[in-house]
């Protein structure tokens, strides 16, 4: 199973580079946020992605998730849902059947609080409530998407360092870190444990997505049975010209 997770930052003006990218890379999930689009504004290409049952949740110009779904995994459209704190489309779930059971789907788009960190860490902390409960009642979960917060310094290019910045605060990193405790594992530094320069992000000045100067913000957190059987996670930061990277794990389901 090929999962992968990407905010396009504007899905109309990235619509070329997805289907491209859908038709080479072939996943059978994907994850969509800042899709920046309400479903009346998408072209009908985007709609309904060839091979794909898609469900898009987005407001004009602001913010929105997406999930897809490829219909060579489910042989009908899977119900898509919104956790009571959802707001300002920022997460939608589904759940599928895989041979290892059901699995809880969700694509995350977690404010970056530059209007209000208050709500970004009342966002996280339903986050938190979100996966305990899942853990809970033992599900098997995958939680992709854009999470806006670096978990160590090593995370962020170290020309990109600086004190107390938004997305390395003591809080929202704790709240982060009390997310992937509920049985989750970060596959992407769990196959890569030892690589400084991997990131997922790049400020959109400066050439500094080129030069590879960036930060990790973008995240596939699977539960620990799931991803003790992934293979591969790559950031495939010469996709597109969103400011992020998709991020594309393999599970040997």
């Amino acid at each position: 199973m090929k999962i992968a997770t990407w905010n396009v930052n504007g899905v109309r003006a990235r619509q070329g580079q997805l289907l491209d990218w859908l038709a080479t890379e072939q996943p059978d999930i994907v994850c969509l946020q800042e899709i920046k689009a309400s479903l009346d504004q998408l072209p009908f290409e985007l709609r309904d992605v060839e091979g794909y049952w898609s469900y898009w949740h987005g407001e004009k110009g602001y913010s929105g998730v997406a999930l897809l779904i490829a219909k060579s995994l489910v042989n009908a459209s899977p119900a898509c849902v919104h956790p009571e704190f959802d707001f300002e489309q920022r997460i939608v779930c589904t759940t599928i059947t895989s041979p290892v059971g059901e699995i809880l789907l969700a694509s995350i788009y977690v404010p970056n609080g530059g209007k209000d960190y208050e709500a970004k860490l009342r966002f996280l902390d339903a986050l938190d409530s979100f996966a305990a409960s899942a853990a809970r009642h033992q599900r098997l979960v995958i939680l992709c998407g854009d999470l806006n917060v670096a978990r160590t310094d090593r995370d962020i290019h170290e020309r990109e360092r600086k004190p107390n910045q938004m997305g390395t605060r003591p809080d929202e990193r704790a709240l982060l870190e009390r997310v992937i405790a509920r049985d989750l594992v970060d596959v992407g530094r769990a196959l890569d444990p030892d690589n400084d320069n991997l990131f997922t992000w790049w400020a959109p000045w400066r050439s500094l997505k080129q030069k590879n100067i960036g930060w990790r913000i973008d995240y596939v957190l699977a539960s620990s049975t799931l991803a003790s059987r992934a293979t591969t996670s790559v950031v495939q930061r010469e996709i597109g010209t969103s400011d992020h990277g998709p991020v594309v794990v393999t599970l040997d389901l």
